[in-house]
């Protein structure tokens, strides 16, 4: 293990955050100098604090099966080159989970039973910046090219998991992705406060080099058939992921200023990084009202702060989460507990056990208020509780229903679930042979740890599909993986 009485000595620390009035300003991330290089003076003595439990179970708290407790050791020690090397052992893209994972390993982690727990997303997340920094991480091209063709459909950590896989296992991989750049959510999803995109096209450029072909600006499904793609490939891999927003139907939802956070937020992202975007959706000198209280909100929140809102609320049916652990959720379960992120640091309201009645417009047909109410732990109405809040601009940020049915879906003729997911069996495989479906389309929406971890399976049920063999890390079978996180 790392110290042997570290976890006795150093409490918990993290790395201190750009002050608010700064950050708000801009839209670099809100550490300075960027995550692993601020957390660098600390990092030591926070990898010193891992235990190196006989069971770690980290390891069942991670998708990934990260090996947490050897490159704490190795970051202890100082030997980032094999920290390097053991990081990417499981995981391809740690710079960004390291941002944007919510570490359910931390929830698992045996210290935390009854202290604070070790800063595992940290640790990772310093190992990758400081192994791109002194160019530890290089492309990997195959020794030999099998001369099977996949293709890809879809460009988010699932799709590019899959992607990066197989062409190191010698296949050539075609990417398919109908925006004019890749990443999906992780470029067009993400602010740039949570993850500057020069990350996501450092990680695509290695992917370049090592023969991963993008296609950009391709609607598969539309400019390109399912039956067309099945044709040119030895196998496709579905990874397009749960885009089909949930929406919220009560009077009034015909007003303009009410949007899905999924039109705010690209649009958002684009200007951030010098585009230009016609008729943009602005939260400038407005009152936003923001329903969902998840991460999409946060970033809807950190977004709008940046844009110069004039006030902004968000909303969550639910009941406020306690501060500790709940009885029913015990360790090494990840608790439903209160957070508070960055965006939450940078001011606006956070209103629990509230729903919408009705949206409420001016002469004019744009909305102006909400008509909320109270409710209790069974989402009932409780009477005398109305309130109306005032909005120029509303955003939906209440999560998703599933991969979009239309196009690519209906020509491959695939089998759906009752929760509209795409249907698999233990090897990944859809009810189409040589069809595959990787990440949220097929579990549903979920974490990027978990997208990472199905798109590396995936590739490997692939390759054994198109070889009879594979030496990819061997996957877990979907209906073996647990729903909770």
């Amino acid at each position: 293990m790392a110290d042997p009485r570290g976890f006795l000595k150093n409490g918990r620390e993290v790395a201190d955050r750009r002050p608010v009035e700064e950050r708000v300003r801009d839209w670099n991330e809100v550490y300075p100098d960027g995550m692993g290089r601020a957390l660098l003076p600390i990092i030591g003595t926070q990898a010193g604090r891992c235990m190196d439990c006989g069971i770690p179970f980290c390891h069942q708290g991670c998708p990934l099966g990260n090996l947490i407790p050897e490159w704490n050791d190795l970051v202890w020690r100082d030997d980032w080159e094999e920290a390097v090397e053991r990081l990417h052992a499981t995981n391809n893209f740690p710079e960004f989970t390291g941002r944007l994972c919510p570490a359910p390993c931390e929830s698992a982690c045996v210290l935390g039973i009854n202290q604070d727990a070790v800063t595992i997303k940290n640790v990772e997340v310093t190992i990758a910046d400081r192994g791109w920094d002194e160019g530890l991480v290089r492309p990997q091209p195959p020794e030999w090219l099998t001369g099977r063709r996949v293709a890809v459909v879809g460009s988010g950590p699932a799709g590019l998991a899959a992607a990066q896989q197989l062409t190191r296992a010698g296949h050539t991989v075609a990417v398919y992705e109908r925006a004019d750049r890749p990443g999906g959510l992780l470029r067009y999803g993400i602010p740039e406060f949570k993850m500057e995109k020069r990350y996501l096209d450092r990680r695509l450029r290695q992917m370049e080099r090592e023969g991963t072909v993008f296609r950009n600006g391709v609607d598969v499904g539309g400019s390109i058939t399912g039956s067309q793609l099945k044709e040119r490939f030895d196998a496709v891999v579905l990874a397009i992921g749960a885009c089909e927003p949930r929406d919220l139907p009560v009077p009034g939802r015909e007003l303009a200023g009410i949007h899905q956070a999924m039109e705010f937020l690209p649009q958002a992202n684009r200007v951030a990084v010098g585009e230009s975007v016609e008729g943009q959706i602005s939260a400038t000198g407005k009152h936003v009202v923001i329903i969902g209280g998840g991460d999409t909100g946060a970033d809807c929140l950190g977004t709008s702060h940046r844009q110069g809102a004039a006030s902004v609320t968000q909303l969550e049916i639910m009941a406020r989460p306690g501060d500790d652990r709940p009885q029913n959720q015990p360790w090494p379960m990840m608790p439903m507990t209160f957070k508070v992120s960055s965006a939450h640091e940078e001011g606006g309201e956070r209103v629990y056990s509230a729903s919408t009645k009705a949206f409420l417009g001016d002469e004019d047909g744009n909305v102006r208020a909400l008509h909320l109410v109270e409710v209790d732990s069974s989402f009932k109405e409780i009477e005398g509780t109305d309130w109306e809040v005032p909005a120029d601009l509303v955003l939906f940020a209440m999560g998703f229903l599933g991969p979009e049915r239309q196009g690519l879906l209906e020509q491959l003729g695939v089998e759906l679930d009752g929760r509209g997911n795409v249907v698999r069996d233990e090897h990944y495989e859809t009810s189409v042979p040589g069809v595959f479906v990787a990440g949220d389309a097929g579990r549903g929406q979920s974490l990027i740890v978990w997208a990472i971890s199905e798109g590396r399976a995936a590739a490997a049920c692939v390759d054994r599909h198109l070889t009879g063999g594979t030496t990819l890390p061997a996957p877990i079978p979907p209906t073996e993986r647990p729903l909770a996180v």
